[in-house]
């Protein structure tokens, strides 16, 4: 049996991890969620994006978002990662690819992401111009360990696909 084959599809894996303070704004997926503390970062933190935008990117064999838009720059101080996404996708383009889906895992202790989901994977679907029904947001605890588990950080982890413009 001969199984079908997507040319030219590709898979990218992303990573993110950042520290929780209070004081700050929890932004995951371009959504703003209530919380007493929110991720400190060079940007707004949002891990999330973050680590969809290197798992784009790392498809496409670019360098990485902290090769592109490094915490160095004070032209990426405080900026809104909705747009540093938006920059890798043209990159994106510019090699030749399309995303085909993104999988995402956001690792946090609190707050409880249960409603926040569906309204991630449209702000997700809507930045790197995909349909909604391709983009799934998954959230799971650390079941007190680590410092996820301590509240002390949030992480996600994703797996995307590109897909050739012109195959």
């Amino acid at each position: 049996m001969t199984l079908p084959t997507a040319d030219g599809l590709r898979v990218g894996i992303g990573y993110d991890i950042h520290r929780l303070a209070e004081g700050r704004e929890l932004v995951l997926g371009g959504v703003s969620i209530p919380s007493d503390k929110g991720l400190v970062g060079h940007s707004d933190g949002d891990v999330v994006l973050h680590a969809i935008t290197d798992a784009l990117l790392g498809a496409c064999s670019l360098p990485d978002i902290g090769d592109l838009f490094p915490d160095t720059d004070p032209m990426y101080k405080g900026i809104d990662s909705k747009i540093l996404t938006e920059r890798a996708m043209e990159k994106v383009k510019a090699a030749g690819f399309r995303p085909g889906n993104i999988d995402c895992i956001v690792h946090a202790e609190k707050p409880k992401l249960t409603a926040f989901k569906k309204a991630m994977a449209e702000s997700i679907a809507s930045i790197i111009r995909i349909p909604v029904n391709t983009v799934n947001v998954k959230a799971k605890t650390n079941e007190g360990m680590g410092p996820v588990g301590s509240f002390d950080a949030i992480a996600t982890t994703v797996v995307a696909t590109v897909i050739p413009i012109n195959p």
